[in-house]
């Protein structure tokens, strides 16, 4: 087996980065073939967020695909559990009913700084719509109503 070409690993880790992190459009290709790519990525990365956080992607209706391709186009992905929850934290103050409540629930349950990947938290609480989300040794208790909104 030969050893890899240089130029060509590094031709594809530009593609890759252009397709997927917002970087430059690398020499030699088709600009509207990498961007068409790059969309359908943001695309299927916004289903798998939805399927990981659906009362997130439920609380933007038919604009949750848009709403996180544009946000998620500079970032690379982190995994749709934490590209999820960053989305999340980001439009926080826009979080109502069952967003909201996903996101208290899944901060009593994991510990996350934003960069480093989650840890399971051994307690902590959070308030939600209606009530108070509390979690100690893995079990999670929801105190108060149901949710609203």
């Amino acid at each position: 087996m030969s050893d890899p070409d240089p130029e060509l690993a590094a031709a594809q880790e530009a593609l890759v980065r252009a397709m997927t992190a917002g970087g430059p459009m690398p020499d030699g290709f088709d600009a509207e073939a990498v961007r068409a790519a790059a969309h359908g990525i943001l695309l299927k990365r916004a289903g798998e967020v939805a399927r990981a956080w659906p009362a997130l992607a439920a609380s933007y209706g038919t604009s949750w695909k848009g709403a996180f391709a544009a946000w998620a186009a500079e970032r690379p992905t982190r995994g749709s559990f934490r590209d999820g929850w960053d989305f999340a934290r980001d439009h926080r103050d826009r979080l109502a009913g069952g967003a909201a409540r996903e996101l208290a629930l899944a901060e009593v349950r994991w510990s996350y700084d934003g960069r480093e990947p989650p840890r399971p938290r051994r307690a902590g609480a959070r308030r939600l719509p209606g009530g108070v989300a509390v979690g100690f040794r893995g079990r999670l208790r929801v105190l108060g109503r149901g949710p609203s909104g």
